[in-house]
């Protein structure tokens, strides 16, 4: 097995000495360095204690001989695009904040900024989450099995209210849903 540990470690921009305060107990930036590159055993136990240091699930920080996922090879900045010195595993943005409860929606209409194809990433969150969603764009559950998609614009007494994507729409307002999903990534083929 080879760890992703020092790929996921850059791509959340954390030193080794970042990721070794954040372990618990604390440990040493050598010893996280060691780890990484194999020279000591990456055990179920430090497996654990990074993935939490670093805020990701911990089967994220190993990955089979044969697979060959996709790589991050160049930067775009100011200057133009730029290669990376070394390549390094892509990591999905949603995976890397650590929570599991991920689910994808399928634009088949275009609808606002959407378009046929798209693909909307969401991470599900819980009622004492809903205000941090307040002009963001979620997934709400209704009765019979039904869902209500758009922007979030009020959120009081329980109820959501929720305005459709694109002119025209009115809005949808759901007492006490279980659960919204936030919009995270938007997917869209070139």
């Amino acid at each position: 097995m080879i760890n992703r540990i020092r790929d996921i470690r850059r791509q959340k921009s954390m030193t080794l000495a970042d990721v070794a305060a954040r372990c618990d107990p604390p440990t040493t930036a050598q010893t996280i360095g060691r780890l990484e590159t194999g020279m000591r055993s990456l055990s179920l136990s430090w497996m654990n204690r990074i993935a939490a240091a670093l805020g990701v699930d911990p089967q994220l920080l190993v990955k089979a001989d044969e697979d060959s996922p996709a790589r991050l090879v160049a930067r775009l900045s100011v200057n133009g695009a730029e290669a990376l010195a070394k390549p390094m595993d892509a990591i999905l943005p949603v995976a890397l904040d650590g929570s599991a409860r991920l689910m994808a929606m399928a634009v088949d209409d275009s609808a606002g900024e959407y378009r046929v194809g798209d693909q909307v990433w969401l991470r599900q969150i819980d009622a004492e989450e809903f205000p941090r969603a307040f002009n963001r764009d979620v997934l709400a559950p209704r009765p019979g099995g039904r869902f209500a998609f758009g922007r979030l614009i009020d959120q009081r007494d329980g109820r959501v209210a929720i305005l459709p994507p694109g002119p025209g729409h009115r809005q949808v307002v759901i007492d006490r849903p279980a659960w919204l999903g936030l919009a995270e990534m938007l997917v869209r083929k070139l």
